[in-house]
This record gives C-alpha cells, structure tokens and sequence, in this order.
C-alpha cells in the first residue's frame, strides 16, 4: 500500500520483527540484504529474531530483448538488454529432505553462463509508469507478493504478470513476519493462508515461496512444503537505492538471484521505483550479464 505505515527495527537481536514490510533502500536492514547465508538457522543455534497463473512466453524464450528497439533508450539505459534463453534442461537443484521444500539461494548454472534473475518483493508501491517500463522492456520479474500491503490493488500486479515479460506472482506471506519467532501452526497459517488468497485471486497456487527477511527455520521448511510450495527463494544480491549489496564479494556471478522491492520515493530516500530499477538494469549491463526468467531454471 502506497502510503502503507512501515515499522523498522533496529536490531536482529532485539527479538521479534514486529513488521508488515521489510525495508529497502540503503537503510534496509543487512538481514534483507544478504539472505541465506545470515538467515539460515544452524542446528541448535539460538534464533536472534532475524501465484501466478500460467505465464505467457517470455523474451528469454528466445534469448532476445523482447522490447522494441528504441524501449532502452526511453528508459534510460545506453543498450538493450540481453535475455538468457530458456534452458533446454532445467539445471539439478539439490533435493530437500522428505516433507520439507528445497532452499534455492543461486541457480546452478556453468560458470561460463553470465546470467541473473530479477525478484521484486512486498507488493507496498504501485506505480503505473513502473507497468509501462517493465511491459516496454519485457523485465522477466518473479513477484513476492505479501497480502496486507498488495492486496489493496492486485491489479496492479496482474497487469505486470500479463504484460507479455513471463512474470509470475508468489508467495510471500499474509503479513510479513518474522517466521523465526512464530510457532509451526503460525508460521502454516501465514504460509498457507497466502497460498489461498493468491490462487482465489489469479487461479492458480503459486509454486514459489519467499520468507520474509529470509528468516526460516526447519518448521518453515515443512510448513512451505505442506502449503504446496516447491521451492523457498532467497537471494545472493540485493538492490539498494543506487548499487548491489552482494552476500558475497563485490560482483554479480552467474546464476545470482536478485532481490528488488517495490518501493516508492518514501522509502527510497527521494527515488522512484523506475529510477531505482534503471540503476539496478544498468550495473547488471556493466558486468556483462543476461536477465533470465528464473520459472524457466527452476
């Protein structure tokens, strides 16, 4: 919700998370920036309070840019991006244990292959000029929605999963919690309950989840699996304000999720989503890399 009320806190260690939003920005707490490798709870470790419907072709089908030839320059980028095919085998993600969903964190591709994934989550910003933008350059994006601030217009995000791009809509819990603070049943409600919000308003019960903060544990993993996920999503790298946050290093490298928000000039210290967005498009050209559709990898 455009004008939503964001709580923030300021410390993992001070326990529960009480937020309907995880932040963004260059302020956004390290949690949402480096995924699996800080969110992931270790065996006996102390925890610290840390849908769409069936997609159209993408551009990645054919490895084009799937935009016109002139849509780069109206967005503010010196060359057309470049759009990974669709693989010709999906590549072997590691299997989880019986009864519990796999946590993928970086798809699996030759070290040759220089392509990344775009992921936007929350669903709390609207901007029509982003639909324009994403629809004249057929952005394959993988959507996170949380209900309580998506749901006030989920026709936003329908027109961007129908735009032609390949984009699709998942999970990303009724209200955003911290899932690590949260009993099984609790965190099976969040899980499940957006899994049947999100098919009774696109049809269709989404395959992918996403935890809030990247914060799990093993009642996540068995929760997701009983809510009919197939895959928990995290990220290796995050766009903040202006440049990536990298979980490791200081480059992208192939197969890389990216984490994005949809996020407005409030919570981006003066930016737009589209300037936001352009920035993130232009270091992805800079290190010489393709945009796949991350349903096609997985």
């Amino acid at each position: 919700m455009k004008h939503a009320r964001r709580f923030v806190a300021g410390t993992l260690a001070a326990g529960a998370l009480a937020l309907s939003l995880a932040g963004c920005g260059d302020s956004v707490d390290p949690i949402e920036r480096l995924g699996r490798k800080t969110a992931e709870e270790k065996p006996g470790a102390k925890e610290t309070g840390t849908a769409g419907s069936a997609a159209p072709s993408s551009p990645s089908a054919s490895g084009g840019t799937g935009a016109s030839d002139d849509a780069y320059k109206k967005w503010g980028l010196t060359a057309p991006l470049q759009y990974a095919p669709k693989p010709a085998q999906k590549p072997q993600i590691p299997k989880a244990a019986p009864g519990k969903v796999p946590v993928v964190d970086r798809i699996p591709v030759p070290a040759n292959d220089k392509i990344v994934f775009l992921t936007f989550d929350d669903g709390a910003e609207k901007d029509p000029e982003f639909l324009k933008m994403a629809a004249d350059l057929k952005l394959p994006i993988s959507m996170f929605l949380t209900d309580n601030v998506a749901a006030s217009d989920y026709g936003h995000f329908e027109k961007l999963r129908d735009n032609g791009s390949g984009s699709t809509i998942n999970n990303h819990t009724l209200s955003h919690p911290n899932l690590r603070t949260l009993s099984y049943e609790a965190q099976k409600r969040e899980i499940c309950g957006q899994q049947e919000r999100l098919e009774k308003r696109f049809g269709k019960r989404p395959p992918l989840f996403r935890p809030p903060f990247g914060n799990y544990n093993d009642d996540t993993l068995r929760a997701a699996s009983e809510c009919g996920v197939s895959s928990m999503v995290l990220w290796k790298v995050s766009m903040q304000i202006n440049n990536f946050q990298y979980a490791e290093g200081s480059a992208l490298k192939p197969g890389d999720i990216i984490l994005a928000h949809f996020r407005g000039p409030s919570e981006l210290k003066g930016s737009t989503e589209i300037q936001m967005t352009t920035r993130m498009l232009q270091r992805i050209q800079e290190q010489g890399y393709r945009i796949g559709r991350l349903e096609d990898y997985l």
